[in-house]
């Protein structure tokens, strides 16, 4: 297989959509300025796996490196209106770059072959960073490999167990509850891969992808 880096992403506010990069910076607390911001209610953490809207909402890093929710600033009163028409009158927003605001590890990985015979739209799967040029379902077979990227290197943990916010459509934000159980017939529930950053480093669009498995020769 001849790999590169298909895609790049990050989402900048957690739950919200993502902004595709042309370059990123890769460091053991992942892509700089992802998930930095977090809705929060009486209860806890908010997310899109009960607040489906919020997915309908943009969350950038500006380029004075401020967190914004549809162009807005992240503390602003617009931007917390914005969050309070998707996810309730009671929601509000916190900074947060504690390694806890990652669901599992820093990097989540698509590849395009799994992606093509998963036939929907990729923010369905919200990946840091896509890899083209894999055959199929080949991610399947890549837990526990390395991902050597220009001087990065990146350590591939296990197939990530996927959520309610796949069945969200990214452009309408209509719910299609069928879509987790075939995620689940399919693929067993699982798609991309959990990853964190061993050696870190710049990667762009384009770079060659080596793929390092343990059980290689």
């Amino acid at each position: 297989m001849t790999l590169h880096v298909a895609g790049l992403w990050r989402y900048t506010v957690k739950s919200l959509a993502g902004e595709p990069l042309p370059v990123a910076a890769l460091t053991p607390e992942g892509i700089p300025g992802d998930r930095v911001v977090h809705v929060r209610g009486p209860e806890g953490v908010r997310t899109a796996r009960r607040h489906h809207r919020l997915l309908g909402l943009r969350g950038t890093l500006g380029s004075d490196a401020r967190p914004r929710i549809n162009c807005h600033p992240w503390d602003s009163p617009e931007a917390l209106a914005l969050i309070r028409h998707a996810a309730g009158d009671d929601a509000w927003l916190e900074a947060d770059e504690g390694l806890e605001r990652f669901d599992i590890l820093p990097l989540l990985v698509a590849t395009d072959g799994a992606v093509v015979v998963f036939g929907r739209d990729i923010r369905r799967l919200r990946p840091n960073l896509l890899i083209g040029g894999a055959e199929g379902m080949a991610e399947t077979f890549w837990e526990g490999a390395r991902l050597h990227i220009a001087d990065t290197l990146v350590r591939l943990d296990s197939l990530r167990g996927r959520c309610t916010m796949t069945t969200v459509d990214p452009d309408t934000l209509e719910r299609d509850p069928e879509m987790l159980r075939e995620i689940g017939r399919r693929f067993g529930g699982r798609l991309a891969l959990d990853a964190d950053v061993v050696r870190g480093g710049t990667v762009r669009m384009g770079d060659d992808v080596v793929l390092d498995r343990p059980d290689d020769p």
